[in-house]
């Protein structure tokens, strides 16, 4: 084990460290990230609501139950649009170790391709799923499920277009995450 060095700081040092800009990039984030974000915030802030009212007022807004789980759909869904794009959803990279480098990369596009079209059947699956359940009332708003159903729906046709964005960008490097993990750390776009 390594020992720890510290670097004596004066407070006058500290305090200028705060003082300075920092420089912000926003370019790595997409719109999903944006509208998950919003949409995480506000499941954060309907649960809070919910348990204050609950446990501390005696008198819950039922309400917020549902939009809340709502909420989490669309997290969950937009967040998986995310991870398509980033390419950081669970994937097995031991096999490529083994396999020749022409191998290895015939079997990343076929991964690129069996995704493609993984999201591309999910995408018109609820297509018609929508057309049919699309018009199902909530429980306790006045509204139809259709605006959940389709947000499912926007997902996964936001998860074909990155998916597809991604092929295109593996093929055009030579390479995948899958081949070489490496070149993707502290890779955030």
């Amino acid at each position: 084990m390594t020992a720890e060095v510290h670097t004596r700081v004066t407070g006058e040092e500290l305090a200028e460290t705060f003082e300075q800009d920092v420089e912000v990039d926003l370019s790595p984030y997409a719109p999903e990230d944006w509208i998950t974000l919003i949409l995480f915030w506000v499941m954060a802030g309907l649960v809070f609501l919910q348990f204050f009212t609950r446990y501390v007022l005696n008198d819950s807004y039922a309400w917020t139950e549902e939009v809340a789980s709502y909420t989490l759909v669309g997290v969950v869904f937009l967040g998986s649009a995310m991870c398509v794009r980033l390419s950081r959803h669970i994937q097995v990279d031991l096999l490529y170790r083994f396999l020749p480098p022409r191998a290895g990369r015939v079997v990343a596009t076929l991964v690129d391709i069996i995704r493609i079209g993984f999201f591309a059947y999910a995408s018109w699956l609820l297509w018609r799923y929508v057309g049919l359940v699309g018009d199902e009332p909530m429980v306790m708003l006045q509204g139809s499920k259709g605006v959940v159903y389709w947000s499912v729906f926007a997902a996964f046709v936001i998860m074909l277009l990155r998916a597809i964005q991604v092929a295109i960008a593996n093929f055009r490097r030579g390479y995948s995450v899958l081949e070489r993990p490496e070149a993707f750390d502290n890779l955030e776009a």
